[in-house]
């Protein structure tokens, strides 16, 4: 009797059950925020915020929950480690991590307008305008605009348009910085004290978000959508009045100084800056 072929078989693999995140009872909000960089209550109200956006349709008790979705992902924009890290370390593999990290940031860039906005009422170009003026006494500023880099990984499409001038790969995420005249002095006091807010508030995002300080090795349409959702977070943050920690658990001071560095050199007229330094800033 002929003997039946068959091929050899596979060993079986061993089941991986996903990981939960079932120790956020056991920690905490100090210990949260290090991790996740929100703490018990502020983790409910994302997971509240986002729920119908992350909500899986199905049944499965292997399911992803929203809370679980959303503390993976926080600690990916919190910690900035690669995907298999952040897997290994919650107990997922790099594939969910990744499909996550990816539902969680388009879930966040649905809201960013409830979240980040431009003030048009009356009311708030007024109070914005004062809160600058009693900073620095610099009169009518609605904003303060600059850039900074986010370092990425080298893209495989027109590779050499993200080299930045520092030489590295980067997102410039740009807003809008003004020149200097050096013998206007106290308008470039005034100035360099209302532009540092917008560098301070760069210098405690990325603080905040370790993966806009670090290489992010995704491709550029999606770093600058990772960027947008740290953003809304940070909103988020500040409304709920989080605190900012390092990953030691120590508190970080919000009002620290910072170094504005000079312009060198003039890309536009100066007729309103001169104006606005003679008839301002020259008693």
């Amino acid at each position: 009797m002929a003997a039946l072929l068959m091929p050899p078989l596979r060993p079986r693999k061993d089941r991986v059950f996903r990981g939960t995140i079932s120790h956020l009872t056991n920690l905490n909000d100090d210990e949260l925020r290090r991790r996740y960089r929100f703490g018990k209550d502020s983790i409910a109200y994302l997971c509240n915020l986002l729920q119908d956006r992350l909500r899986r349709p199905t049944n499965k008790a292997t399911a992803l929950t929203v809370e679980q979705q959303v503390c993976i992902a926080l600690r990916f924009y919190a910690s900035g480690s690669f995907l298999q890290v952040i897997g290994d370390t919650l107990g997922y593999d790099k594939g969910t991590v990744s499909r996550v990290v990816s539902d969680v940031t388009d879930a966040l860039i649905d809201i960013k307008d409830d979240v980040v906005s431009w003030p048009t009422d009356v009311d708030s170009i007024n109070r914005i305008k004062c809160g600058f003026y009693r900073q620095s006494n610099f009169p009518n500023v609605l904003g303060c605009i600059d850039c900074t880099h986010v370092r990425i990984q080298a893209p495989s499409d027109d590779e050499p348009s993200y080299v930045n001038r520092k030489g590295y790969h980067s997102i410039n995420v740009q807003a809008v910085c003004d020149f200097e005249e050096r013998h206007q002095q106290r308008f470039n006091g005034c100035h360099a004290s209302t532009r540092s807010v917008i560098e301070r508030t760069f210098g405690i995002l990325k603080r905040r978000f370790h993966v806009l300080h670090s290489e992010v090795r995704m491709k550029p349409e999606k770093v600058c959508r990772i960027f947008g959702a740290c953003a809304v977070l940070h909103n988020i943050a500040l409304s709920r009045n989080e605190p900012l920690v390092n990953d030691d658990g120590a508190g970080v001071r919000l009002d620290q100084p910072v170094q504005v560095p000079a312009f060198l050199e003039c890309k536009m007229e100066g007729n309103t800056r001169e104006h606005v330094a003679r008839v301002i800033f020259s008693n």
